[in-house]
């Protein structure tokens, strides 16, 4: 019988915006994705939650270099909506989250059991710096909520990352998109590229973007830099500010000689439904593509 007496660390914050809204940005994954790391060397790639008593969760916390990651999850024990919830840590460890209306918004405290690795100090840190990156996302008018897609194809990860961004190929997954989608431009790392509706160069509409990363057969980081409107490019202003900034990533991972697609983008509120119904149709195009010739 362990009769330790573990520390308790608390930490806690308080957020501009309705107990409905700062529950639900806490505890679905499509929110989680976007403020859950300690330091911006580091993000969640991927969230589950099963938010009742005895439900589990689990977050993906991975270095964005690709150099390490690690799960970390756990059981539910009590969950009170819109006031209070427990887990228990995969280590033993017991959290106790609480939702409180202040006159300035509301206020979430976190008490958990430190571990015996870190110090006290750097697990407070830590936690504290991943609420007030909470705080910072909760707060901003113009959220960007990252969605995750993932697809299995029994092909290698330089054949598919050939499919997917050669443009005849391209322009017949990413139809299911739009009719005619195609891109003006080239995937070379620091270019700029247009992804449009229509095949024809000259008067165009979509979007202004930028690559930010190429790594053959491995990763694809795109930035979007604004809109493209009958062939021009608007960057400033309120009608861009939804998509300036926002990222499309396309890792390519071996499985046994298959390749996992992941598509990890920034999509507004807006489009949430629309990203998520389309985008499972687009990589399922995209596997029949791959898998045609065998």
């Amino acid at each position: 019988m362990d009769t330790t007496q573990k520390t308790k660390i608390t930490v806690d914050i308080v957020v501009d915006v309705s107990l409905e809204k700062a529950w639900d940005y806490f505890t679905k994954p499509k929110h989680i994705v976007n403020w859950n790391f300690a330091s911006p060397e580091w993000h969640t790639t991927k969230a589950d939650v099963d938010l009742q008593p005895g439900g589990s969760f689990t977050s993906r916390m991975e270095a964005k270099d690709g150099s390490m990651g690690f799960d970390f999850g756990g059981v539910y024990q009590e969950v009170e909506t819109h006031s209070h919830y427990s887990y228990i840590m995969e280590d033993g460890r017991t959290v106790k989250v609480k939702f409180e209306e202040v006159p300035d918004g509301v206020k979430i405290t976190e008490v958990f059991d430190a571990e015996m690795e870190n110090s006290v100090e750097m697990q407070r840190d830590g936690w504290q710096a991943i609420l007030v990156n909470f705080k910072t996302y909760t707060e901003s008018e113009t959220n960007l909520i990252t969605l995750h897609f993932e697809v299995l194809i029994k092909k290698t990860r330089e054949e598919v990352y050939k499919v997917m961004l050669e443009k005849p190929t391209y322009e017949e997954w990413t139809d299911v998109f739009s009719p005619g989608s195609t891109f003006i431009g080239t995937w070379e790392e620091g270019s700029k590229i247009y992804f449009v509706a229509q095949g024809e160069e000259g008067n165009q509409n979509g979007m202004v973007s930028k690559i930010i990363k190429n790594d053959p057969g491995k990763h694809v980081d795109i930035e979007h830099l604004g809109e493209l409107k009958e062939g021009v490019e608007i960057l400033e202003g309120k009608e861009v500010e939804m998509w300036k900034g926002a990222h499309e990533k396309y890792t390519f991972e071996e499985k046994g000689g298959d390749t996992l697609v992941k598509i990890d983008l920034d999509s507004s509120m807006e489009f949430d439904e629309y990203f998520s119904g389309m985008w499972p149709k687009a990589l399922d195009k995209l596997k029949k593509i791959c898998e045609r010739n065998g």
